[in-house]
């Protein structure tokens, strides 16, 4: 009979790592030993403030209440992510979440916003039916599950401060039974007759022995590459941002519900309202354009005082070529980094290691199993990878990097997908897209890029009906948001830290 996995050590700590020693204690409990390897002198990126919805889910899969989580991070909500000149200078457009308008039928509502936008048909932009992208431009903010009538209620996420959601997730996985070892690892000694993980030996001469273990090492991956070689998959032919420039600046007004993307000459710049402070950086190509006058870019365009000196993050778009090597698994930045566009990196943690309880070995470590780990794992980030080429290749701006990036050769399963929509304004989804039809509609409607004619289905409603449900829609939901309480007063009233 095989032997079960009793003991699980995770190297890192930051997000990453504490995520998922509380998603396996939850999962677990006390059937299994879990180690936390950290030292207090290595510091973490720091830098993924923002996230998407399912990080909901997560929480109330480790029972935590969302509003003292909020409060013990500093948190904020998040309604979307504003587009500014990513299509050209000047034009702004959300990617919000949930979906825009109501569906009639089975054809989803941007395919009859399309068929009258393509008409010349008066019906304003796709997001005059977003009901987020409304609340966030009016700094509203509810949590009800529907908002009058047939309209879905809003999709939230969170704005946060990382270090503290590490540290809250810290506080109550330790509460849990998770022991934390303090120190840096010396050395990593694998078993001669297979190569597997036997132990990791510390700077204080301590050794850790362990059955599995979790790499959240950030982008060094001292386990996944330095002690097993998984080899790296370089993007940046796709994704040519290599660095980032990072500063928090204190709090300027009343706190936006959404993140703000704003199109710089060689990339572009983040803005993320926090209750505390704000996070802001600067991603850019340094084949076009050095550290120092990223960041004087960055210091030019704030709309706050900086509180600390620009830090530089160096980075390479990619992916591990295996996330699951032998005994380990690579979580965060150890497994792979595609920059924050989208707040995907939070979310890459949570699926992978969601992924990891459902394919949680013995200690036979199934190969088949394994294999098939990977092959999820490796579409995840290509479908993620593909949408964040989006951005960049669907651009009309007129400086060089821009240029290059509309010009250059982008992966096959994008220009199909283009192709397709292109033709009637359907979108191929694949079954487990972290991004859905209503994601990929927003972002090519706000790219500027267009169907030649709006599916044949839409014309099974008239004219004159189309025109009241739409016009009864946008009516209603301004109804709705001009009811709801301020962002501000929510959060004073609910989960002020």
């Amino acid at each position: 009979m095989t032997q079960k996995i009793e003991h699980l050590v995770i190297l890192g700590g930051g997000t990453a790592g504490w995520m998922a020693a509380a998603m396996a204690a939850r999962t677990w409990g006390e059937r299994l030993r879990i180690t936390l390897i950290e030292s207090d002198a290595i510091g973490t990126v720091g830098v993924g403030e923002a996230t998407i919805p399912p990080l909901i889910s997560l929480l109330r899969f480790l029972g935590l209440d969302e509003d003292l989580t909020l409060r013990n991070i500093q948190g904020t909500f998040k309604l979307g992510i504003e587009f500014d000149g990513w299509r050209r200078e000047g034009e702004a457009y959300m990617h919000a979440f949930g979906t825009p308008g109501s569906p009639l039928g089975i054809t989803p509502f941007y395919q009859y916003w399309l068929r009258r936008h393509l008409n010349g048909d008066p019906c304003g932009s796709l997001w005059d039916y977003s009901l987020n992208t409304q609340m966030a431009y009016a700094g509203r903010m509810s949590r009800d599950a529907r908002i009058e009538g047939n309209l879905p209620g809003p999709d939230r996420a969170f704005h946060f401060d990382a270090g503290l959601l590490a540290q809250f997730l810290r506080r109550g996985c330790e509460a849990s039974g998770v022991v934390r070892r303090e120190g840096k690892v010396a050395g990593v000694n694998l078993r001669s007759h297979d190569g597997f993980i036997d132990s990791l030996t510390l700077d204080s001469g301590e050794s850790v022995a362990g059955d599995m273990f979790i790499d959240c090492s950030g982008f060094t991956g001292v386990l996944i590459e330095g002690a097993l070689k998984a080899g790296y998959e370089d993007w940046t032919h796709w994704l040519p941002c290599d660095r980032a420039v990072a500063v928090p600046t204190g709090r300027s007004g009343p706190i936006s519900p959404y993140t703000r993307s704003t199109a710089r000459r060689a990339g572009w710049q983040w803005r993320i309202p926090l209750q505390h402070r704000t996070g802001n950086g600067h991603v850019f190509c340094s084949a076009h354009m050095d550290d120092n006058v990223a960041a004087r870019l960055l210091l030019d365009h704030l709309d706050g005082e900086p509180l600390a000196e620009p830090r530089v993050i160096r980075f390479t778009t990619g992916r591990r070529k295996a996330s699951w090597v032998k005994n380990c698994v690579a979580l965060g930045l150890a497994s792979g980094f595609m920059e924050p566009l989208e707040s995907t990196s939070i979310h890459l943690v949570q699926a992978v290691m969601t992924r990891f309880l459902e394919f949680f070995p013995d200690q036979g470590f199934n190969p088949i199993e394994i294999d098939e780990f990977n092959r999820r794992c490796r579409r995840d980030y290509e479908l993620i990878r593909d949408f964040l080429i989006l951005h960049y290749h669907a651009n009309e701006r007129d400086e060089p990097f821009w240029r290059d990036c509309r010009n250059m050769a982008i992966p096959d399963s994008l220009a199909h997908k283009l192709d397709y929509f292109r033709q009637h304004g359907r979108l191929l989804i694949e079954e487990g897209d972290l991004f859905r039809e209503a994601n990929w509609a927003q972002v090519l409607i706000g790219q500027g890029v267009l169907p030649r004619a709006a599916a044949p289905l839409t014309e099974a409603v008239g004219a004159e009906a189309l025109a009241q449900f739409m016009s009864g829609m946008q009516a209603a939901m301004q109804r709705s948001v001009s009811a709801m309480p301020s962002h501000d007063a929510f959060i004073a009233q609910y989960c002020r830290a």
